[in-house]
């Protein structure tokens, strides 16, 4: 059925009530040489009554005129026809899934995502696909992926587009139209390419076709917009009332043309009121930055933490970010020890950031130790132990955390030490003399210091686990006696202090690789997604794979054998391209060819306005010389 891009054309159709009326009004007389006066009595008479109006005649002249006026309305109203039929033996359908294609659109019916448009106009391209041509379907995200293989069958295609959702994702075409291309040149025939996106897409190269041709319907209309593009939370301190607070440091942008007045809000996991709040007028077209500072409840630190905007806007998706509170300064720190006094419970009692909780090691395998925790162990190497930064003293030979353990030696002096490594900076080990110690064999560059025989200080890390071994206790040396001991002890702190801030802030953007670390002996893992939707995951050398996150949001991972344990790690859009939400041109690489773009609005693929104006044109041609041709003489 026929329909109008431009309506108000018709608004020159009202030009005919004029055309019309003077046709009425206006008595035309010809000049003619009669023999006799009495064929003008009925002239005459015509003339003597004044009449202002005569009856219309159908003159050649005036159905001229209004086919021309007609024509000319019609055309620049661009009348259009839905649904022609497309041309080519395989039809590549490229839909762009990105974040931006859920932007919501104001429709006739109501709101719907641009997303729900896209599929609208495909549907029709489906339905006009002859019934020799086959099509398939390749959604375009972070990466491609084909949905649908070639088909003709119109009701799985029509499936397939149905199930397509929106990823929370920055959007690439690149690799979705290699992808197409590729499978149309390798299915020979006659092959035809054609994309739907809105162009707001974080690539900026150009699309390459390789003698493909590609047609791009766009969808959507340019909207205001506003998001959160960077979000990072630390701990801090006060710096007046000396107490430790949270700081959530918050980048917005503003995609109008005009300023905006928004509420930028903190709300923690379980809690409907916020905890903290800011109101900004941002200023157009650029990033505004935002402190948040609160005192979160010592039972929330840890857990997550969400920062939303409001009012909403047509992107909902870049207006949250979620988090984690991050832990209390204060390092929880265990230690083991047969011994009832040693020179790590010394160093460790003097530092005020550190909590100390001293066991046994008969208690090491029964207490309850925080999973952040440093451990150290003395005179034990346990195979099962809690903790992300473990340090074992003096363990008795055999193997321990891969390292092999050798039977003590008496009297050596250290000789070098890794002064790159965290654990021994700012450090100096010369001079210092070891009574006893065991040599460590490592396997690769894990020796931290060595005496002339070998190694006595190793690192024995493993992912997601830091794990340092001494072969000796330092009661059975000089090195408690020297400054660097303490520093050591320090550095074996904030080492663990930033692992478990690492550990802490486990997140990552939509659309990239996400992993966390497990205990290495873990072997049934789960993943809860934000959807709750429960994935058995496979766990490989201490780390479990979540893939590539389509959905902002809190991702959870458990363990239950043969240890009970969890992690939260958070996915976020943070993107600046994909919340600009107006239209951009998609462009082509040199060679490309039969690239065309048109709107989305109603996929016309037909459009009559050039046929219609020649036929105006046409119209007046012939008045004009209708008018001014030379009447031939009539003889008498």
């Amino acid at each position: 059925m026929p329909e109008f891009l431009n309506p108000k054309g018709l608004f020159l159709l009202t030009g005919l009530i004029p055309l019309i009326a003077l046709y009425i009004l206006k008595t035309r007389r010809k000049r003619l040489r009669l023999p006799s006066t009495l064929l003008w009595q009925d002239a005459r008479r015509d003339h003597l009554a004044r009449a202002p109006f005569r009856k219309l005649i159908a003159e050649a002249s005036l159905l001229l005129q209004i086919l021309a006026l007609v024509a000319l309305s019609i055309a620049l109203a661009r009348p259009t026809k839905r649904g022609s039929r497309i041309v080519g033996d395989h039809i590549a359908i490229v839909m762009d899934v990105s974040a931006s294609m859920g932007a919501l659109e104001t429709t006739s019916t109501g709101e719907a995502t641009r997303l729900d448009a896209a599929k609208d106009a495909v549907s029709r391209i489906v339905n006009a696909l002859d019934a020799t041509s086959d099509a398939f379907v390749v959604e375009a995200s972070r990466e491609a992926r084909l949905t649908l293989p070639p088909t003709r069958d119109h009701q799985l295609l029509t499936q397939a587009l149905g199930k397509m959702h929106v990823h929370e994702v920055e959007g690439r075409l690149s690799p979705a139209v290699a992808l197409a291309v590729d499978r149309l040149r390798s299915l020979g025939g006659k092959g035809r390419l054609v994309l739907v996106t809105d162009s707001s897409l974080a690539e900026t190269e150009a699309l390459v076709s390789y003698g493909v041709p590609i047609e791009v319907l766009q969808v959507g209309t340019p909207r205001d917009n506003l998001g959160i593009v960077r979000l990072d939370v630390r701990a801090g301190i006060d710096p007046v009332s000396h107490v430790e607070e949270t700081q959530a440091f918050v980048s917005v942008r503003n995609y109008a043309k005009d300023k905006k007045d928004v509420y930028v809000t903190v709300t923690l996991d379980g809690d409907t009121d916020p905890i903290a709040s800011r109101r900004l007028l941002i200023e157009p077209q650029v990033n505004t930055p935002v402190v948040l500072t609160f005192e979160p409840p010592k039972l929330k630190r840890g857990k997550g933490m969400r920062v939303t905007l409001s009012p909403n806007d047509a992107l909902a998706v870049d207006n949250v970010a979620y988090a984690r509170v991050p832990p209390s300064l204060r390092m929880p720190v265990t230690l083991a020890t047969s011994a009832p006094y040693t020179w790590f419970t010394r160093a460790l009692e003097a530092d005020k950031w550190v909590d100390l909780q001293r066991l046994t090691l008969e208690q090491l395998g029964r207490a309850n130790i925080d999973g952040d925790a440093l451990v150290i162990v003395e005179y034990a190497c346990p195979t099962q132990i809690s903790g992300q930064s473990i340090v074992l003293v003096a363990p008795p030979p055999g193997r321990c955390f891969g390292v092999e353990v050798k039977t003590p030696e008496t009297g050596s002096v250290v000789t070098s030490w890794d002064t790159t490594d965290s654990r021994l900076r700012f450090l100096s080990l010369e001079e210092v003399q070891i009574s006893q110690t065991s040599l460590l064999e490592t396997k690769g560059g894990g020796s931290l210091v060595r005496i002339r025989s070998g190694t006595v200080v190793a690192d024995a890390t493993m992912p997601g686990r830091s794990v340092t071994i001494l072969g000796f206790a330092p009661g059975e040396s000089s090195w408690p006696l020297k400054a660097s001991f303490v520093l050591f002890v320090r550095n074996l702190v904030e080492t663990a202090r930033t692992h478990r801030s690492n550990g802490s802030a486990q997140s990552a953007r939509t659309g990239e690789p996400l992993s966390v670390p497990i205990p290495t002996d873990t072997t049934a893992v789960t993943l809860i997604p934000p959807s709750g939707e429960r994935q058995a995951l496979v766990p490989l050398h201490g780390t479990a794979s979540l893939g590539a996150p389509t959905k902002t949001g809190a991702y959870r991972v458990k363990w239950e054998l043969p240890h009970t344990g969890e992690i939260t790690v958070f996915a976020n859009l943070l993107s600046e391209a994909e919340g600009e939400l107006s239209q951009r041109e998609v462009t082509f690489a040199a060679g490309a060819t039969e690239t065309s773009t048109r709107s989305v609005q109603g996929n016309f693929v037909d459009e009559w306005t050039r046929w219609l104006a020649l036929i105006g044109l046409i119209a007046i041609v012939a008045d004009v010389l209708l008018i001014t041709r030379t009447p031939k003489p009539r003889s008498a």
